[in-house]
C-alpha cells in the first residue's frame, strides 16, 4: 500500500504520539523496526501519519515504550480502529484540509476553550456573518465557493448539539465590529445572546475598559482532548489553520488562556454588554 499522500491532522497527531513514547523510551527508529520485523522507512511513514498502523502492532510498540499510561494506549486505538468518514468529508476537495481538520478536531474534544479578539467565534457565527466576512476577504471566490464556507460553518455547530463544553471569551472589540452591516451585525450579536442560553456554553467578555489586559495578539483556540496528551491549540494565520500540540507550548497557551480568563467579565454582565451594543447598533 503506498503512503498516504495526504494525511489528516489527526493522522498526523496519532503517528507524532508514537513517535513521542518512543523517543520518551530512548528507543531507536531502527530498534522499533527490528521488533517489528519490519524496515526504519515504515516506522518513519507511520509516525509521520502517512501509514496506519494496526492495533496489534500499536499495543506491541507501546510494551516495547514501556507505556504505563492504559488510558493514553486505548485512545490512541480507538483512533487507529475508526472507520468511516466524518461529515467534513463532504467538502474535501472544495475547501482547505486544515478548515476540514478542525472540524474532525472538535468533533473528537472533549471541551473546547477559545479567546477571539476581532472575529466572532466561528462556531457562533450566523450564516450572513460567515457570508459577508469570506466575500470581503476574498470577493472573487466562485459564489459556490462561499456557500460552501456558509453551509460548512453550521455544520460545524453540531458538537454544540452534542453537549460538549464550550468556553468563549470574546474581546469587545468583535461585538464592535460591523461585519455585513448594522443589520448582519445586530442578527449576529443576538445570536450570541440565545447561544449563551445554552447549558454548555460559557460566553464572557473582555471590555475595552479592563485594566491591563495586553493579549490583543493572541486569538486562539484551546481544543482539550480526551486525554491531555492528545490536548490541541489552534491558531488563524494568513495562510490558515495552524495546530500545536508541543507539550511545552500547550503548557504556554494553557497559562495564557488563565490570564485572559481573569480580565473578562462574568457571563451575566457579559451577555447585558452584548444586549446593549446590539441595541446601539
Amino acid at each position: 500500500m503506498p503512503p498516504r499522500p495526504n494525511p489528516t491532522a489527526r493522522q498526523v497527531r496519532l503517528g507524532a504520539e508514537l513517535r513521542k513514547l518512543r523517543e520518551a523510551a530512548g528507543v531507536s527508529n531502527r530498534a522499533a523496526a527490528e521488533f517489528l520485523n519490519s524496515n526504519p522507512t515504515q516506522v518513519s511513514h507511520v509516525e509521520s501519519g502517512r501509514f496506519g498502523i494496526s492495533e496489534e502492532r500499536l499495543r506491541r510498540l507501546a510494551g516495547l515504550y514501556a507505556c504505563d499510561d492504559t488510558k493514553l494506549v486505548d485512545v490512541l486505538v480507538e483512533m487507529v480502529n475508526e472507520r468511516g468518514k466524518g461529515w467534513w468529508e463532504e467538502y474535501r476537495g472544495v475547501l482547505p484540509p486544515k478548515g476540514l481538520d478542525l472540524a474532525e478536531l472538535e468533533h473528537h474534544a472533549s471541551y473546547v476553550r477559545t479567546f477571539q479578539v476581532v472575529h466572532i467565534p466561528g462556531i457562533f457565527q450566523t450564516e450572513e456573518y460567515v457570508r459577508a466576512a469570506s466575500t470581503f476577504v476574498e470577493p472573487e471566490r466562485p459564489e459556490a465557493e462561499h456557500e460552501a464556507r456558509v453551509s460548512f460553518r453550521m455544520r460545524r455547530r453540531e458538537v454544540l448539539e452534542s453537549g460538549m463544553p464550550y468556553d468563549a471569551i470574546i474581546h469587545e472589540a468583535a461585538l464592535r465590529m460591523r461585519v455585513g452591516g448594522p443589520k448582519v451585525a445586530r442578527a449576529q450579536l443576538e445570536h450570541l445572546v440565545q447561544a449563551s442560553e445554552r447549558t454548555n456554553v460559557t460566553l464572557r467578555v473582555i471590555p475595552f475598559a479592563a485594566d491591563g489586559f495586553a493579549g490583543a495578539g493572541f486569538p486562539m483556540q484551546y481544543v482539550g482532548g480526551v486525554v491531555p496528551q492528545l490536548d490541541t491549540v489552534q491558531i488563524d494565520t494568513t495562510h490558515g489553520a495552524e495546530f500545536i500540540d508541543a507539550t511545552a507550548q500547550l503548557n504556554r497557551y494553557r497559562a495564557l488562556l488563565e490570564r485572559v480568563d481573569s480580565t473578562a467579565l462574568p457571563q451575566d454582565a457579559s451577555v447585558d454588554l452584548i444586549r446593549r451594543i446590539a441595541q446601539n447598533l
